[in-house]
């Protein structure tokens, strides 16, 4: 039987595992490498990346954000992601990149003065969001310009349907995708079948949070972080970007981990 999973962190690492293009990682789809550079140009324009900054990406894909800062010339570019397959990826094209969660990022107090967390908020479950934000501020400097993008306003399409055959399976895939598609998991279960591994298809479109702006500007004011403005996002609709700016009052009390 072929099964459908929704663990985020899983899908990364089969897709970091198997990635042939490390803009994959990215998740962009079709037009993949226009609109992460399109998209990471904007949020350098929105930040106002200088040579004197120090940049924090957490969640940097396939490290777009990272090359141009390296480019520009900033005193210091590190990079989070969610799994150590991605890292390994990453870290292959020069970048200081490490494993970390929104929640628990293995750096110290105040290291930058540009945090950026760009489509990714927008998969962690509600009851983190909380301890996530309370991060990014404590990461921070005093006054640091946090962007914070793709934030959706309303939960995403609902998973696709389970069948009890691959038949069944390549056969919805073929009507709704076409055949690239149908293909494409074609050659994904023959190797399932000749490696004898279980047949589980997983996801990484599905959204954990969702609010509209003023809900969302409240949860990060609680977290010491002040609006700057914020904006639809372009493509795809109903997600907005926030700049923030962290409070210079704010003082944080939590601290990296000792085993970090």
């Amino acid at each position: 039987m072929i099964t459908r999973s929704e663990d985020y962190i899983e899908y990364c690492r089969e897709l970091a595992r198997n990635v042939r293009d490390v803009q994959d990682l990215a998740l962009r789809g079709k037009n993949k490498r226009d609109v992460t550079q399109r998209i990471h140009e904007a949020i350098v324009r929105e930040v106002g990346l200088s040579a004197d900054d120090d940049l924090v990406d957490v969640g940097c894909g396939d490290g777009t954000l990272l090359r141009m800062a390296q480019s520009s010339g900033t005193a210091s570019a590190v990079g989070f992601l969610a799994t150590e397959e991605e890292v390994a990826v990453v870290r292959r094209l020069g970048f200081n990149v490490h494993q970390g969660f929104t929640d628990c990022l293995p750096i110290a107090d105040e290291s930058a003065s540009v945090v950026v967390c760009n489509s990714v908020l927008l998969i962690v479950p509600l009851d983190r969001m909380a301890a996530s934000l309370g991060e990014i501020c404590r990461i921070a400097k005093p006054q640091a310009r946090i962007y914070l993008g793709e934030i959706p306003v309303a939960p995403g399409p609902a998973p696709e349907p389970e069948f009890n055959s691959a038949r069944e399976t390549l056969s919805y895939l073929y009507r709704r995708y076409g055949l690239r598609t149908w293909f494409g998991m074609l050659r994904r279960m023959a190797y399932w079948k000749l490696t004898a591994q279980p047949m589980v298809i997983r996801s990484g479109a599905s959204i954990s949070f969702y609010a509209q702006p003023q809900e969302f500007i409240a949860m990060a004011k609680l977290a010491g972080l002040e609006l700057v403005r914020y904006w639809p996002h372009e493509f795809p609709a109903g997600r907005y970007n926030y700049l923030f700016r962290k409070n210079a009052s704010t003082v944080s009390d939590a601290r990296i981990p000792e085993s970090a």
